[in-house]
């Protein structure tokens, strides 16, 4: 079992940054891709990005693409997401997930453990 924390939430202007990291509790290496989504009320969850196990590929949502960078520290056991130009339209709350494979994909199905997401609110 894998318990995801993530972090870095808030509230933020339109044109802003915020940076989210997400990391296991207690022990657990994250050793496999991992990913960030998204949900904002009364909508699917949205993919954001993925990455792969060494960080070396990377995937992007159409939506935030250019303007988020997804990363890891292997060392610290840490994966991050960098936002930036923040959006009204991009308040959501923010989820991480392991994905259950040995590649980074964009279906949500192919993630077995989540976190319990951090609320990201841009005001306009």
């Amino acid at each position: 079992q894998v318990q995801l924390v993530e972090s870095g939430g808030g509230l933020v202007q339109a044109g802003g940054s915020l940076r989210l990291s997400c990391a296991p509790s207690g022990g657990t290496l994250l050793t496999r891709p991992m990913g960030w989504f998204r949900q904002a009320p009364g909508k699917v969850r949205e993919f954001v990005a993925a990455i792969s196990s060494a960080g070396t590929t990377t995937y992007y949502g159409s939506s935030v693409e250019d303007r988020f960078t997804i990363s890891r520290d292997n060392a610290k056991n840490t994966v991050y997401l960098q936002m930036t130009s923040l959006k009204p339209e991009d308040t959501a709350v923010y989820y991480c997930a392991q994905q259950r494979n040995a590649v980074p994909t964009t279906a949500a199905d192919d993630y077995d453990y989540w976190g319990q997401g951090t609320q990201v609110t841009v005001s306009s």
